[in-house]
């Protein structure tokens, strides 16, 4: 699967971003949370970079 838009790059951060939301709300565990956040940043960053360091000539 290609993400053809920087923006839907950023949509896999987010959703990771929303399970740490979900998933502090059902546990309260700041720890898990914390780690879940931090995913979903570096995957939406990892993930635009990658979009947007790739030539479209593939």
């Amino acid at each position: 699967m290609r993400v053809k838009h920087p923006r839907n790059a950023l949509v896999v951060g987010g959703v990771f971003v929303l399970v740490a939301i979900i998933y502090y709300l059902v546990s309260h565990d700041a720890g898990g949370t914390t780690t879940l956040a931090a995913l979903g940043i570096a995957m939406g960053l990892a993930a635009y970079a990658l979009v947007v360091g790739t030539s479209d000539d593939l």
